[in-house]
């Protein structure tokens, strides 16, 4: 029974993937590269295995991600550039929460940007979360537009190039996936529990450090 739903939830994510094409991936792009938190994982995923299949093309794909990408990183860009540091700040300290997003979230990628210059732009698209907000630093330092362009569509380009390449992989095996979904669904829940279950051993090590130590 729990294979039969999963697969049926494969199959409606496989059809609107397919159903929104280009325009669609572009939009999605789009959304996913200015200050909304979206996810790109699981639509580039979804669409590479399409393409296996030969019912997208990959190029067609790519241009639309990088373009989405570039129109959602000239959204953050124009903030950053005509809003400024302390208007950004007090936008997403009052609506952030909406939004998914905090003020550190600005403040590590404004970090990241003044400490590492122009290249990351290129290397900031590839950090998740970082990706998404390291035009807005980028607007503040008003960086050169056409180097910007340039090392974000760069950036853009190869991380869905990567996940279109990952999907194709897993379209290359989604019969042998179904047939298995259940067994992946498992493993994928034993892994998730293990995380957490190492996470907060970790943590834990980490803000009482000193009491194994303590005597009464």
């Amino acid at each position: 029974m729990l294979s039969i739903v999963l697969n049926n939830i494969l199959d409606w994510m496989l059809a609107f993937c397919l159903k929104i094409g280009y325009p669609g991936t572009l939009a999605w792009m789009t959304i996913e590269s200015s200050f909304i938190v979206w996810p790109s994982e699981p639509l580039l995923l979804l669409q590479g295995a399409l393409v296996s299949e030969g019912k997208l093309l990959f190029l067609g794909l790519l241009l639309a991600s990088i373009i989405g990408s570039l129109i959602g990183a000239l959204i953050n860009y124009a903030i950053g550039y005509y809003l400024g540091r302390a208007a950004v700040n007090k936008l997403v300290s009052k609506y952030g929460k909406f939004l998914f997003v905090d003020s550190s979230t600005i403040i590590k990628s404004e970090a990241y940007f003044a400490k590492n210059g122009e290249i990351t732009t290129f290397v900031g698209r590839l950090i998740p979360v970082i990706r998404q907000f390291i035009s807005i630093p980028a607007g503040f330092a008003k960086m050169n537009l056409g180097k910007f362009l340039f090392y974000t569509g760069l950036g853009a380009g190869i991380w869905s190039a990567v996940l279109i390449s990952l999907g194709m992989i897993l379209g290359n095996n989604l019969a042998l996936i179904k047939t298995y979904i259940n067994e992946i669904t498992v493993a994928v829940l034993v892994v998730c529990f293990i995380g957490i279950v190492l996470y907060r051993f970790i943590k834990k090590k980490k803000v009482y450090p000193r009491m194994a130590g303590f005597k009464c």
